[in-house]
């Protein structure tokens, strides 16, 4: 896993822009702490920051070939878990290898097949490769966005990065954010290509961006389609079983230390179940890892997101599958801390308000890597198997809306609250929303055959994976590589989604309960108390004393009179939340959280806000 970053300019000469590449490929230094590297021609410059995981060694980057009609040079992050057999099918057709990384398999696998190289990998990526036979940039990035890539326009070429960080270290790039950045930051509706900082983009999901002297292109090389599921749910368990054990075996490759990340969940838990028993028939043991706060379980109070803390299902799983598991247990002081939010915030290039959601996966995370480099996660299978409480819920489920703005969550409520009025006019979430779920319902497609309740609950899971999914991933990149940890998600392999997309609800939800396949295909390797838990929530601090600290500081922005937050931030609003009992409502919880991260965005990136 590493961070990549590069420049195009058709009318300069970058050879003597060195000190710019470095500064782009420096920006990226958490993702890759084991080596760097910058490779530039006249016009292109290639920047990469390595964290080592297969061939440690030999897979060096930026990796090049030359040929006849010039040399072809790779930026490349992610894991390509079928690059075993795509490498013998390349040695097949002549091709020789010099080392043993999945990156040169992808740099000869172009050499090979081309831009249609990416329709042959399996895998997490995102890559990008300079072209000197026709001076040209191709982009690419995985079916599932797990992996980042962002680019910025030009008027004679491009920037790009793994992160906006990346682009926003070269002069050219003007760190401005507008309404329509600012709009979709507040909406959630999570639009395709968006980035925030005005005039760059998101490399979409499933898609490669070509570069030249022409100008810039896209193409979608994987969608989401509907398709008749013949299968009955004998045959359909089957094939979700096999499918899990071959993706968790695929991904258990590694010449680091590796790990599982364990909340006590069904996700989480089938991964641990699969991967310890892979490891112990190899003689080795898993290690996991789990994220707790002090005093949860001895004063957790249920709610309606939380029925129980997690800690005993996670003693349960361990005590089946034997894993060297470890508490990573964190107190109010340390989630509070300015430095930590300012880590968080910087790790993700803009104030989302989130709060401990964020905070405490950077301190798991941290902790994760002093011992392992690599950790599996159940990210996305609520997505792939129907999962959140909305599923279920028959008022999420007819609204006319994304379903996670519907039900009850942090996303669904007072998004705007904290903002001045003359702002959330100009935001125009009223209609800004309704006008994205038009544009996502339009798109996906439907079998002649579906009745209408069918239709709903695959427009509802389309959206999810085309949509919801790409705010998760981003976090779980974007905080873990922020301390160089790599974290690889299972339920994102591109063939489990095709095949549970187009089983119909009928059998997703077979046995009245959410994720009814993923439960009873995967039985086998989790403990009968974690087959038989509700769906719950990452774990959320219950403490009164998080919201008080976060009082504190809000009183002390408050103070500080002429800070550029105010320029957004409602203080009438800010003033009143601050006085309120620590028992606060939530959604004065969630903005104050978006209060804070603004402040501190602010100071650390002096962005330029264009109000419409």
């Amino acid at each position: 896993m590493c961070g990549i970053a590069g420049w195009v300019s058709y009318d300069s000469d970058l050879t003597t822009r060195h000190d710019v590449l470095n500064a782009m490929t420096a920006t990226m230094a958490c993702r890759g702490p084991d080596d760097s590297g910058v490779w530039v021609r006249p016009h292109a410059g290639l920047g990469h920051r390595r964290l080592a995981v297969i061939d440690l060694v030999g897979g060096r980057q930026p990796m090049e070939v030359r040929t006849p009609g010039g040399t072809i040079s790779l930026v490349y992050t992610g894991e390509v878990y079928n690059f075993t057999e795509l490498r013998a099918e390349l040695e097949g057709k002549g091709h020789h290898f010099r080392t043993a990384s999945d990156t040169e398999v992808v740099l000869l696998g172009y050499l090979e097949w081309g831009e249609s190289l990416p329709e042959h990998l399996n895998g997490m990526f995102a890559f990008a490769i300079w072209d000197e036979r026709e001076n040209k940039l191709v982009m690419v990035r995985d079916r599932l966005g797990v992996k980042p890539l962002y680019y910025y326009p030009t008027p004679d070429g491009v920037l790009f990065g793994s992160e906006p960080k990346a682009i926003l270290a070269n002069p050219l790039a003007r760190p401005a954010v507008d309404t329509a950045g600012l709009r979709e930051l507040i909406g959630f509706t999570m639009a395709p290509g968006w980035a925030l900082w005005k005039d760059m983009r998101e490399v979409e999901a499933a898609t490669v961006v070509t570069v030249d002297a022409r100008g810039i292109r896209t193409r979608t090389y994987w969608s989401l389609e509907a398709r008749e599921h013949t299968d009955d749910l004998a045959t359909t368990l089957t094939r979700v079983g096999a499918l899990m054990t071959d993706i968790v075996h695929r991904q258990l490759v590694a010449d680091v230390p590796q790990c599982v990340l364990l909340s006590g969940g069904l996700d989480s838990s089938v991964v641990t179940g699969l991967a310890a028993a892979r490891l112990a028939a190899r003689g080795e043991r898993l290690r996991t890892f789990s994220v707790d706060f002090a005093n949860r379980e001895e004063t957790f109070r249920a709610d309606a997101n939380w029925d129980s803390p997690d800690t005993p299902y996670i003693r349960d799983v361990v005590d089946l599958v034997g894993s060297d598991h470890r508490f990573v247990t964190l107190s109010p002081d340390e989630l509070t801390d300015p430095e930590l939010r300012r880590a968080v915030i910087t790790a993700r290039d803009m104030p989302v308000g989130f709060g401990e959601t964020d905070t405490s996966l950077y301190l798991l995370f941290k902790a994760i890597r002093a011992e392992s480099t690599v950790a599996l996660s159940g990210e996305s299978s609520d997505e792939v198997f129907g999962g959140y409480r909305w599923f279920h819920d028959p008022e999420a489920v007819k609204a006319e809306t994304f379903p996670w703005l519907a039900f009850q969550s942090p996303m669904s409520h007072g998004r705007s609250a904290p903002f001045r009025p003359e702002v959330r006019g100009a935001l125009d979430l009223d209609t800004y929303v309704p006008d994205q779920y038009a544009t996502a319902v339009a798109a996906v497609g439907h079998l002649a055959g579906d009745d209408e309740h069918e239709r709903r609950m695959r427009t509802i899971g389309n959206l999810h994976l085309t949509r919801f999914v790409r705010m998760l991933l981003d976090r779980k990149d974007r905080v873990s590589m922020a301390v160089g940890l790599e974290v690889r998600v299972p339920f994102c392999d591109h063939r489990l989604v095709e095949y549970v997309y187009n089983a119909p609800w009928s059998l997703k939800s077979f046995d009245g309960r959410e994720k009814s396949l993923l439960r009873h295909a995967t039985a086998h390797v989790v403990p009968e108390s974690v087959r038989g838990r509700r769906k719950s929530p990452y774990p959320s601090t219950q403490d009164p004393g998080y919201g008080a600290a976060l009082q504190q500081q809000a009183k002390e922005v408050l103070a500080d009179d002429g800070h550029p937050v105010f320029t957004l931030i409602d203080r009438a609003w800010l003033t009143e939340a601050v006085g309120r009992d620590v028992t606060m409502p939530s959604g004065d919880r969630r903005g104050l959280e978006r209060v804070l991260d603004f402040y501190h965005w602010f100071d650390l990136y002096r962005p330029e806000i264009i109000l419409d």
